[in-house]
């Protein structure tokens, strides 16, 4: 069993999605914290934070585990700690234009590699740090609700900035 359009178009849609949701923030609020990240969807990072956070995880975190889940007998696939690479790469300081660049390029390869996977491929498994046991099918299927937890936090991110004009 191939895996389903849906998810396959959401990932292939999403660098053009998450370049518009950040667009959407005004600039001088890319770097800008809340008081409060109560309720946030995602990680409690800045709109330039979230997307360096999504660039790293698609190279570092799933363009690895699916590369090793499919390559290696059952595999312990490690999470990442965000909030350190964060700090270690100064997401802080990031040109989101180069972010873009890499990301884009980044996902069109992980697309490529994924359309290639045959049945078999995709039923390989892998232990997957809090998850447990995975399929190569369920890192996809994370994958892509990774991406949409992101796309939440930029859209949190907006609605906290919209209420500061009512403060106003």
């Amino acid at each position: 069993m191939s895996l389903d359009p849906a998810t396959l178009h959401a990932l292939a849609a999403f660098p053009r999605q998450l370049e518009q949701f950040y667009a959407a923030i005004p600039p001088a609020f890319t770097h800008w914290s809340p008081p409060s990240w109560d309720g946030i969807p995602s990680e409690s990072f800045t709109a330039i934070e979230q997307i360096c956070h999504v660039r790293d995880i698609e190279i570092d975190g799933y363009q690895q585990r699916l590369r090793r889940t499919l390559e290696e007998d059952a595999p312990v696939l490690d999470s990442l700690d965000g909030y350190a690479l964060a700090r270690e790469r100064n997401y802080a300081a990031a040109d989101a234009n180069e972010v873009f660049a890499v990301f884009r390029d980044a996902r069109a390869a992980t697309v490529q590699s994924i359309i290639a996977l045959d049945a078999q491929q995709l039923r390989r498994t892998a232990m997957f740090d809090d998850y447990g046991l995975v399929t190569l099918r369920s890192l996809v299927h994370a994958l892509c609700s990774h991406d949409q937890q992101h796309l939440a936090g930029l859209q949190w991110l907006l609605a906290k900035i919209d209420a500061l004009s009512i403060r106003a």
